[in-house]
């Protein structure tokens, strides 16, 4: 079971997921763990999925969330935009506004981003 799971732990431990407990029992791999953000859990989710169906019944996870207040931290790097992180993040590069907003206190202009700032990403 957990050699078809692999992935989902392999993304788990790249993602620094707090508190993880894997274990079979039952016929069924049970994941527990805390993400720092949505995303993450987010992450984790849409690899439980692709590994194991929509609706897998040989695995139980319970993924918390650490700090429910954002969407996601993101660090900026060479070659990005806000409309491409808006477009990474919600599926939707108009979105890069919420964003901007979120981040006022380092960003001035929607069109000037810097390598190596780190923005919030909210909530929508």
């Amino acid at each position: 079971m957990k050699a078809k799971y692999q992935s989902v732990l392999d993304l788990g431990e790249k993602l620094n997921i707090q508190n993880g407990d894997v274990k079979e029992e039952g016929g069924k791999l049970k994941i527990n763990g805390t993400a720092k953000t949505q995303y993450e859990k987010n992450l984790l989710w849409d690899e439980i999925k692709r590994v194991g169906g929509e609706n897998p019944t040989d695995l139980v996870a319970d993924i918390k969330v650490e700090d429910t207040s954002v969407f996601a931290y993101h660090t900026v790097e060479k070659g990005e935009t806000l409309g491409k992180i808006a477009k990474q993040y919600y599926g939707n590069p108009s979105k890069y506004t919420a964003i901007f907003k979120a981040n006022g206190n380092i960003l001035k202009n929607p069109d000037v981003i810097h390598p190596g700032q780190e923005l919030v990403i909210p909530n929508l």
